[in-house]
């Protein structure tokens, strides 16, 4: 059962910055090119604390903090002066075209080790981002953005509490380059906040992105009680989250896909050779050009049969993989439960990575092989560009596939799922003190 609590946060002053030029989308989403675009917009854009930069031989993580420190002190961000929770929508285009608004809460959650199953996970991690928002969460002392998390609100309490609020004018309102529209509404009145927290007691959240850095919130939460017992309230034994509806109808999730490079003695017809003991393989017209024709061909799919796409360099049609109904992922040596062993990204993962292309778990852990693209059409771009020798896309899963994987307290293969639009970031930041206590 999750503990929900208020909290006085840091956020930007609209009257002293533009708020569409100092928010941006989560570090891990931002290559080099953006982010130079980014720190040019503004100098008080936060990708200068969530990615930061330092001068040679400088430490870049306390200059995060050194940072965050300044703006505060000159008034471009503010502290709040009383605890509070943030209504947050997010506003945004859906792969149909038409507008959807994702709407959900952003508090302070009591954390917990995956292994009490109140925050349930749902895919593994990499080691390399939890090491750099360790190194930046010890400088800063500031959960710099949220842990996505999803609940059940079947009686739709959730909504009638927010209702109320949504009709008032915002408190922060800015647009990312995504062309979605972020909006936060204080909410600060005690009587609401106690039917909140009395509202969670009984839910279980589901992570649905962030595991990094509800990781790292953790092991960070683990030192300092390590170091010295934490009160029960403080608010370094709590994380920041942004908590939304299943039913919302905001909850889109894509694929990640896989971009293979660098292995030696790669060839075409070798993969593809060694795909058939696996798959049966079919061509989609002109699917490594087109991602609508990519796309399409993958979702006429049945939902019950494992599928995924190759797509190589120089040429136009991609190749369609689908299961073979004869093939037994446990019999190959796959692990788990059979409904996760049955996912489009188990078996990409499990027959095509390790067993046809001979990627190690360790390698797949290490990227060494292995790039992810977030985006149909530029995975393709990449491939026809040269930069890969194979591109493997698939569907994503459904939310219901997620929480069932978390109900059985198994895990998918990190970056299985993209939920969009991302979180923005720079819009509520949680600070930590452990002598501050939440309630």
């Amino acid at each position: 059962m999750p503990e929900i609590a208020a909290f006085r946060a840091i956020t930007y002053d609209p009257k002293k910055v533009e708020l569409s030029k100092v928010i941006t989308p989560p570090y891990d989403v931002i290559d080099a090119a953006e982010r130079a675009r980014y720190a040019a917009k503004d100098p008080h854009s936060f990708v200068h604390v969530d990615l930061p930069e330092a001068a040679a031989g400088g430490d870049k993580y306390a200059q995060a903090a050194k940072t965050l420190a300044a703006w505060q002190a000159e008034g471009a961000m503010k502290r709040d002066t009383g605890r509070a929770m943030y209504r947050y929508h997010q506003v945004f285009k859906n792969d149909e075209g038409r507008t959807v608004t994702r709407k959900g809460l952003v508090v302070a959650v009591k954390l917990t080790p995956w292994s009490a199953g109140v925050i349930r996970p749902h895919e593994r991690t990499l080691s390399a981002p939890r090491e750099d928002r360790t190194k930046l969460l010890d400088a800063t002392r500031v959960h710099l953005s949220q842990v996505f998390g999803t609940f059940g609100d079947a009686s739709g309490e959730f909504e009638r509490l927010m209702r109320r609020f949504d009709g008032q004018p915002p408190a922060l309102d800015g647009t990312t380059e995504d062309g979605t529209t972020h909006r936060v509404w204080r909410i600060g009145d005690a009587e609401v906040i106690g039917k909140l927290r009395h509202h969670f007691a009984s839910k279980k959240v589901y992570v649905l992105d962030g595991h990094h850095r509800y990781e790292t919130m953790v092991a960070f939460r683990d030192r300092l009680e390590a170091e010295a017992p934490l009160a029960q309230y403080s608010s370094a034994a709590y994380g920041s989250m942004f908590l939304v509806p299943s039913d919302d109808p905001g909850l889109v999730i894509l694929p990640t896909h896989r971009v293979v490079h660098g292995i030696a003695g790669f060839t075409r017809d070798a993969f593809l050779a060694g795909a058939r003991a696996y798959f049966r393989i079919e061509p989609v017209a002109g699917g490594a050009k087109d991602a609508a024709k990519l796309r399409a061909a993958l979702a006429g799919v049945s939902g019950h049969v494992a599928a995924v796409a190759a797509v190589f360099p120089g040429e136009a049609d991609a190749q369609l993989l689908t299961l073979d109904p004869h093939v037994d992922p446990s019999a190959e040596g796959m692990t788990g439960n059979k409904a996760v062993q049955k996912l489009d990204v188990s078996i990409l993962h499990g027959l095509l990575l390790e067993r046809v292309l001979k990627i190690s778990a360790a390698a797949q852990e290490a990227q060494t092989n292995l790039r992810y693209v977030k985006d149909t059409q530029k995975t393709l771009d990449q491939i026809a560009a040269g930069e890969g020798q194979v591109g493997l896309l698939m569907n994503p899963p459904t939310l219901d596939q997620v929480k069932h994987v978390a109900d059985l307290g198994e895990v998918m293969p990190q970056k299985s799922t993209y939920f969009f639009p991302k979180l923005a970031s720079g819009l509520i930041l949680q600070p930590l003190d452990r002598d501050e206590d939440l309630v």
